[in-house]
């Protein structure tokens, strides 16, 4: 009822768009995780980090870098829950759908979920609000094709080398759920190190997935 009401107070009172710049992520990037390169560089590249790592994701890509007010607005509406905020989530999320992925055949949009525990507390889940958006606009099915049955600290606190070992065993395929020979797309507000998305790829690719690779808000 209160996500009902924040959410109808937005539309009657809509809130400016967020103050640009909007940083941009753009090229030279690694192929990989989008990691931006310092220098110029004309040909495409694997970043050291991704050599070095066996990765479930094909790639992870966004529109935008979680820096001044695209970062604010992520955050608001996470920790804040400023729920009016989603349609400009939304939209940055299907920027970055359009600029990356939109040539491609797809066969479902996958949210990453949360503990029950987290997500009772935060009112909702950040992650599906802006899947859910995105889904609406450009003729995709939505599917939560995966739980989180084991509370983990939040990312956002730990170390890259915590990261990967804080997600062992903290998510699985959602009952029912059969991503055999589906190209599929993990979808959230932000990532920085990528280990949530390549977890949540691991186990859809263990379960026989084509493919699966990453889009987000915002890269960290």
């Amino acid at each position: 009822m209160r996500l009902w009401i924040e959410s109808a107070v937005g539309l009657l009172f809509p809130p400016g768009r967020p103050p640009r710049p909007w940083g941009r992520l753009e090229r030279p990037f690694c192929e990989r995780c989008a990691e931006p390169y310092p220098r110029p560089i004309y040909d495409s590249f694997v970043c050291a980090n991704c050599e070095k790592r066996k990765w479930a994701l094909s790639r992870l890509r966004a529109a935008y870098r979680a820096e001044g007010s695209v970062r604010e607005a992520i955050l608001r509406f996470k920790y804040g829950r400023e729920y009016f905020l989603r349609p400009w989530l939304g939209r940055w999320l299907r920027d970055g759908f359009r600029e990356h992925y939109a040539a491609e055949s797809w066969d479902a949009l996958i949210p990453v979920p949360l503990h029950p525990l987290r997500r009772r507390r935060r009112g909702f889940n950040q992650s599906l609000e802006v899947t859910s958006w995105l889904a609406s606009r450009v003729n995709l099915p939505l599917r939560e094709g995966l739980i989180r049955p084991k509370a983990t600290t939040p990312q956002a606190r730990l170390r890259r080398s915590e990261r990967l070992r804080n997600l062992r065993g903290a998510l699985a395929l959602a009952p029912g759920f059969d991503p055999r020979g589906l190209r599929l797309l993990i979808c959230d507000d932000i990532f920085t190190t990528g280990a949530t998305a390549d977890a949540c790829a691991r186990v859809l690719r263990q379960a026989g997935a084509a493919e699966v690779a990453a889009l987000t808000v915002a890269r960290g």
